[in-house]
């Protein structure tokens, strides 16, 4: 069997330039549309362009030629031409890599037709694809960039810029995450790259493993985001063969209700083995295609089992067997440097190995006849299990292809002046009608896209209707919504005023209703007193806007030092009942307190128990504050009015004696 298998589940073109040269005149292309079944070959003549748009309209899976340039002018125009390819359409270079090879030298190897007209060329190129020959041109990886941003501009919008640019971001943000959920739903491996800005995202790049085709996200517009999809470029133009290259190799098989397989190089090194109670044929054949193209298949038995023949024809493979059945010692010992997990897989490796030794010295007397370059393997191959002659088969790999057809012919005669004229008009007539033929193309294409933009401005003017409509309610409702926030506001400052007024209640509430253990149940005889941290203007104003300060109020000077006239003054403006205090009056703060008539008793003689902000204290203890005062007050005052008598004597006596 052979181990090529083809390309064929979808259609491959196979293209040749016809007439014209892409660097200059504008080509026309032979194409051969071929699916594996001859009755259904397609053959055109077609314009570059019509090309590219038959290529996007049929998605083949291969286009075929015997040269890459002929679809483009230089590199740069052949990497665009790859990416603008459909996304599981590969570009074939049928006839080799960077040194390819003659198309007809190809298509005799492998059996191909072959003809020198374009239209012969562009069929047998389609059909060597079609059997895996060639190598896929490449100039991108299977890496993919997804890029998320700003589908137009922030500068203007129908709302203000501030809000209108928060909401292209905010856009931009919540399609980047729709992104990165379906990249984690694919299981696909990226990393991501955001550049935040004000509201939400200006960008956010996406760098995938995969190729455009496998990702689920496809390119798009749509309003505030878009969405941009670029595969990652090589730094050149890379070759990949179509068929995978698998070595030769020698296979060992154990049959029965286990199935065993070892797999053994040239040289003799086990590569793989394996066993399964469960595989059937066709899985014991994929599992060797998979690892190598097989020269000699062996048993560990004599005769070859049937099983183990069938396996041989399936790979026109040579077949090995022991002249007797090998036994289990000396299979343990041929076996002994490799490991394996049961007897099956023993005697499979064991099989191989013996095989290999068999044919040793054969290959050696091929490897010693090999000229250099080519391969040992095929050579091999052909020489065991073709059972060809080495001779014959390195004069098949290296006679060159007979010289061209037209190294034999006659030369040509030398046209006459009026042929060759006529030869040049005709030239020219098709360089025109193909010419004519672009511009036509052309010409419909423009027709259609005016028709597009037709459409599209008329799309643009009747959203931008839509858009002033939307502007003019979204004015009004802002103006509205000015207008509640301001009555707002206005409701929450009234709040906070009636707030504070509860705040204050409450404080009073919860001094009246306080429990003290060295009172008695029914809370008589107490009073509340009012507490000033310090004697400042901030302390005493602080304390009004937090319990209010009104007349005969008990008042509980916690730091009474310092005080000035402006501030005994404003506390004065209270009129309290009392004034306890710790800590000594300033002698100014002293007066004016005096003056006002105002009681001011030492704290210490009061006792008092604080809740919170407030506090509370016995009346007797408050009256004999007070009491206290008043005689301090009536001995200062009667202290005051003697000094202001021996003042006036002073004085009378002073205004005599200068008399």
């Amino acid at each position: 069997m052979s181990t090529r298998t083809s390309a064929l589940d979808a259609v491959v073109f196979g293209v040749d330039v016809q007439s014209g040269d892409v660097r200059g005149d504008a080509p026309s292309y032979a194409l051969v549309i071929y699916d594996g079944d001859d009755e259904n070959l397609e053959r055109d003549v077609v314009s570059h362009r019509k090309l590219r748009r038959l290529i996007d309209d049929r998605e083949p899976a291969i286009v075929a030629t015997d040269n890459m340039y002929e679809l483009a002018a230089d590199k740069d125009q052949l990497i665009h031409v790859l990416g603008s390819l459909p996304a599981e359409t590969k570009l074939v270079q049928v006839t080799g890599a960077e040194q390819p090879e003659p198309l007809s030298r190809v298509a005799k190897r492998h059996g191909i037709p072959y003809g020198k007209q374009p239209m012969k060329e562009a069929e047998a190129a389609a059909r060597l694809a079609a059997h895996n020959v060639g190598h896929e041109v490449s100039a991108f990886t299977d890496t993919t960039t997804v890029k998320v941003s700003r589908g137009r501009s922030t500068g203007s919008g129908g709302w203000s810029e501030d809000r209108y640019t928060r909401r292209i971001h905010g856009s931009v943000r919540k399609r980047a995450r729709e992104v990165e959920s379906e990249l984690e739903d694919a299981n696909l491996e990226y990393e991501r790259e955001v550049r935040e800005a004000y509201g939400g995202f200006a960008n956010a790049v996406f760098t995938v493993e995969a190729r455009p085709q496998d990702i689920p996200v496809s390119r798009n517009r749509s309003g505030d985001v878009r969405v941009e999809i670029e595969r990652e470029r090589r730094d050149g133009i890379e070759f990949r063969p179509l068929a995978k290259r698998r070595d030769h190799v020698i296979v060992g098989i154990d049959p029965g209700t286990t199935t065993a397989v070892a797999i053994v190089g040239l040289e003799g090194d086990v590569l793989d083995v394996w066993s399964s109670r469960t595989s059937d044929t066709a899985d014991v054949i994929e599992w060797i295609v998979e690892r190598g193209r097989p020269i000699i298949v062996a048993a560990d038995v004599t005769p070859m089992p049937e099983t183990v023949e069938k396996f041989r024809r399936s790979f026109d493979a040579a077949g090995w067997a022991p002249e007797t059945d090998i036994p289990v010692d000396e299979k343990q010992h041929r076996t002994r440097d490799h490991p394996y997990d049961d007897d099956h897989q023993r005697d499979a490796m064991a099989a191989a190995l013996y095989a290999v030794d068999a044919h040793e010295d054969q290959f050696e007397r091929i490897a010693d006849k090999l000229p250099p370059g080519l391969d040992r393997g095929e050579v091999i191959a052909r020489v065991v299990a073709g059972e060809e002659s080495v001779e014959a088969v390195l004069t098949d790999l290296t006679d060159d292809e007979e010289p061209e057809e037209e190294s034999t012919e006659h030369e040509p005669r030398e046209l006459t002046e009026e042929e060759q004229q006529i030869k040049d008009l005709k030239r020219q007539v098709e360089r025109l009608q193909s010419h004519v033929g672009t511009l036509e193309e052309r010409l419909e294409e423009k027709d259609e896209r005016i028709d597009e933009l037709e459409a599209t401005l008329t799309g643009a003017r009747r959203q931008e209707r839509k858009e002033v409509r939307k502007n003019r309610e979204v004015s009004r409702l802002e103006r509205k919504t000015n207008r509640l926030e301001g009555e707002r506001d206005d409701a929450r400052e009234q709040v906070e005023e009636l707030e504070q007024k509860v705040e204050r209640m409450k404080a009073l509430w919860k001094l009246d209703h306080s429990n003290f253990s060295d009172v008695s149940a029914k809370k008589e005889g107490l009073v509340p007193v009012k507490v000033i941290e310090k004697f400042t203007k901030g302390a005493i104003r602080e304390a009004d806007e937090q319990y209010g300060l009104a007349a005969d109020d008990v008042v509980y000077l916690r730091d009474a030092s310092g005080a000035g006239r402006s501030t005994a003054d404003l506390l004065a403006e209270f009129e309290p009942r009392v004034i306890l205090k710790d800590g000594g009056l300033s002698e100014i703060a002293d007066e004016i307190l005096f003056d006002s008539e105002i009681p001011v008793g030492p704290a210490d003689d009061v006792a008092m128990q604080e809740v919170d902000e407030l506090a509370v204290a016995r009346e007797d203890d408050v009256e004999a504050v007070i009491d206290d005062w008043h005689e301090r007050a009536e001995k200062r005052a009667h202290e005051r009015k003697a000094a202001m008598v021996d003042q006036l004597i002073s004085e009378h006596r002073a205004g005599d004696n200068e008399v």
